[in-house]
């Protein structure tokens, strides 16, 4: 079979390699418009789970990322002056880069083709593939040119930059810091021995209050830097993507599609779905959409078969995790409804973000829900809507009067 992945990120990379594992017959190539010593961001975060599929899938790639990879477990809230841990399990974070270099040496040694500085713009010029892979991100020129998706895109209210810091932070930070237009946080992580991941998100309001639609991304880091001065220690924030751009501020796109595939083409990752950077899950869904795409190729000689089977896997096993995604996003969007309550409780909704309970009640009934849902029986009903983090932070504390009258 002739394959061509169109785009050299995570999942393009990925499913090239396991289709050469399944049959090295296979003619398999990447086109990556980018040149081979350029990546855009900083770095990727997965959990346990996606590194055990990893191993069952090529224990060659598995061990080098484990070990390339930065280690972190708990979760910090800084908020009204107080910083707020709540434990989690283990996370792994490494560069883009890493990743990148890791995939697409495994894939040569495997006898992946991969073409640096190739851009293709149209199905067309593959015509000799049997398969064409869509895994060219949010942008997607072959989603858009190739076939009927149904794409929906949806842009949401806040805005964003994805930064980079050489203050290394050794768990996962939610750090917010009030302006006089208004509150402005980060999502930091470090993500090797060096430097950190650093999104600054804000409501389009003090976006604007504070000037940054009418400046330039290095005007505007300064100014980022006095904002999170207590939090950077004198370390800078960095806007260089590696790739030869620099961080913009965005809002973030939910992209979903009816249809994952038409004739000969099929798409993987961002091309097919994104997941709000909230619940750092773009990788790993990537990464699972080229496992089970691989399978199914595998298993059946027919394409449109294999692209079938693939795409109801795989929305079937990603709805719960995109929906907690959009009820995670919209928290954030609607963060004036939290920002008030006292620190403990802020974290515990920040920590049940993902349920859509939270967005329905009222926030101290919430708060309540959350500190009690594990020792009151009559609350088993609603437990599963409260959220799976509910649980993990709270389900050794038995909740007090004067913890109730607190509130």
């Amino acid at each position: 079979m002739k394959i061509a992945c169109v785009g050299g990120g995570p999942a393009g990379l990925y499913l090239s390699m396991l289709m050469k594992l399944r049959d090295p017959e296979h003619d398999v190539v990447v086109f990556e418009r980018n040149e081979n010593n350029s990546a855009s961001g900083w770095g990727v975060t997965f959990g346990q789970g996606l590194l055990r599929r990893l191993y069952d899938q090529d224990p060659d790639s598995a061990r080098e990322i484990e070990a390339a990879a930065f280690l972190w477990s708990d979760q910090v809230t800084h908020i009204h002056g107080e910083q707020l841990v709540a434990p989690g399990s283990d996370a792994y974070n490494i560069t883009r880069r890493r990743l990148l270099d890791i995939l697409a040496n495994r894939a040569l040694d495997l006898g992946v083709r991969v073409e640096y500085g190739h851009e293709i713009a149209s199905v067309a010029e593959l015509s000799e593939a049997d398969v064409v892979i869509a895994s060219d991100g949010v942008n997607s020129r072959i989603r858009q040119e190739a076939g009927d998706f149904q794409t929906h895109d949806v842009s949401g209210s806040n805005k964003y930059i994805w930064l980079g810091t050489d203050k290394v932070f050794e768990q996962f930070n939610f750090l917010f810091v009030p302006t006089e237009s208004g509150w402005v946080w980060a999502h930091t992580y470090g993500i090797d021995s060096a430097s950190s991941t650093f999104i600054v998100e804000c409501a389009p309001e003090t976006w604007h209050g504070l000037g940054f639609a009418a400046m330039s991304t290095y005007e505007a880091l300064p100014i980022l830097e006095g904002i999170f001065k207590e939090h950077l220690s004198g370390s800078r924030l960095i806007g260089d993507l590696g790739d030869g751009t620099k961080a913009r501020w965005l809002n973030f796109r939910t992209i979903s599609n009816l249809r994952w595939h038409s004739g000969k083409v099929v798409l993987v990752g961002d091309s097919a779905h994104t997941a709000h950077f909230a619940i750092g899950m773009g990788t790993t869904l990537a990464i699972e959409d080229a496992i089970v795409l691989a399978d199914s190729l595998h298993k059946h000689s027919n394409t449109e078969l294999a692209f079938q089977s693939y795409e109801q896997q795989r929305k079937a096993e990603m709805l719960t995790t995109l929906t907690e995604a959009r009820w995670s996003a919209r928290w954030f969007e609607n963060l004036p409804r939290y920002i008030d309550r006292k620190p403990h409780q802020f974290s515990a909704l920040i920590h049940a973000r993902r349920s859509p309970l939270i967005a329905l009640l009222p926030p101290i009934v919430s708060y309540l829900l959350c500190t009690s849902a594990d020792r009151m029986t009559f609350l088993d009903g609603v437990r599963h809507w409260v959220g799976p983090t509910v649980k993990m932070i709270y389900g050794r504390r038995k909740p007090t009067l004067s913890q109730w009258d607190a509130s």
